[in-house]
């Protein structure tokens, strides 16, 4: 593999398996996302999973930079609170560079040599952009990849969240922390126990501000319920109801401390146009066309909804990360219900109003000039 030693690859161990009978074939391996800010607790929680008791062969792969060479990533593969170990050398310190050319394929190529796991969890660097590595892993899952995008779990310290969070950025950059926050579809505020409630309604507050679509768990010392971080099946189409119902609990939020990051959501009735949502979704993400009431481009971070499309029975999946998107069929019908689309964007220098006119008037007026006389929608 080009770029990409093994080192003491006889020596490494072999993995025990926890099941003889073989699984069902060509079954996909979820990969979840864990990012936070430095010190916010993501090794604890990683080192947490990998030692309970889950009966899950989980692959965990760590961006440590220690002693060591700054290319070493540590990869462990937990079963029965048992470790086993490896290194990979990627030829670059950051996985979110190489992890398309590379980390990704060290991935395969290591399932097919020791046999699959049952998860795999990803750790960033603190400062990176999980969203970078999040497009690449959904890109390949729709490739036909062996492994796909669970989701993304943010770690957030209690006692420092808000001081990462009010950092000034130079040349308007986005604040990491706050961006994290955004990407996420889970939160874990950490360490609550070393702030007092005042303190915890405060940051709790925040993060509600920056993303109201994501779960929020608090905790001490990354200690988590396993069945609250795996298999979130956020990215799935086949998880189109529980989006529907967390869709109409979702409230636009007003800015707190990071001005510029929070989130907008609506509902319009109808159906729409498929041609005009993607001319919409694009100028949005891609081209940066809207603006908000002081001039500023309107940058999605995450979006998400449910959408109804003139002439087709099933309700549809939208969504993105930074400039990718998709649209995706679910299995649910609109049957009797009224068609109602709910959409939710969370990113920076957000209008609702302006965002809400447009879509109106290009999306939904679109549908009804495009939609031949006699098509009932089903």
């Amino acid at each position: 593999m080009d770029g990409m030693v093994m080192e003491d690859e006889d020596d490494c161990p072999e993995l025990v398996p926890i099941d003889t009978q073989p699984g069902p074939p060509a079954e996909q391996i979820p990969v979840t996302i864990i990012t936070g800010y430095l010190g916010a607790g993501k090794t604890t929680l990683l080192n947490y999973i990998l030692t309970e008791q889950h009966n899950k062969r989980i692959a965990v792969i760590l961006n440590e930079f220690g002693e060591g060479s700054a290319l070493e990533k540590s990869l462990a593969v937990s079963q029965a609170g048992e470790l086993y170990e490896e290194w990979l050398e990627l030829r670059n310190g950051c996985l979110c560079c190489s992890v398309k050319d590379n980390g990704l394929k060290a991935i395969e190529n290591l399932m097919e040599k020791k046999g699959k796991f049952d998860y795999i969890l990803l750790e960033t660097t603190g400062l990176a952009d999980p969203g970078a590595v999040a497009s690449m892993f959904w890109v390949d899952a729709e490739l036909g990849s062996e492994i796909y995008l669970d989701g993304i779990v943010t770690v957030i310290d209690a006692k420092y969240g808000l001081q990462q969070l009010t950092e000034e950025k130079a040349d308007r950059l986005v604040n990491e922390a706050a961006r994290q926050i955004a990407l996420a579809d889970l939160t874990i505020i950490n360490k609550v126990d070393l702030v007092n409630e005042e303190e915890l309604i405060e940051v709790r507050d925040v993060v509600r501000s920056i993303n109201g679509l994501a779960k929020i768990l608090e905790t001490q010392r990354s200690r988590v319920d396993l069945s609250e971080v795996l298999d979130l099946h956020c990215f799935d189409k086949n998880a189109g109801v529980d989006l529907a119902e967390k869709l109409q609990l979702v409230k636009s939020t007003k800015p707190h401390l990071d001005k510029s990051i929070l989130t907008v959501t609506f509902e319009v009735a109808g159906d729409l146009s498929e041609d005009a949502l993607n001319v919409f979704i694009q100028d949005l993400l891609w081209e940066k066309m809207f603006k908000n009431k002081e001039g500023q481009p309107m940058t999605v971070i995450r979006l998400k909804g449910i959408v109804s499309f003139a002439g087709k029975a099933h309700q549809v999946m939208l969504q993105g990360v930074h400039e990718l998107y998709e649209l995706n069929e679910t299995p649910q019908l609109w049957e009797e219900n009224q068609r109602i689309n709910r959409l939710v964007f969370i990113g920076r220098n957000l209008d609702k109003d302006h965002l809400q006119e447009q879509f109106m008037s290009t999306v939904v007026q679109g549908a009804e000039r495009n939609q031949p006389e006699g098509i009932l929608s089903s």
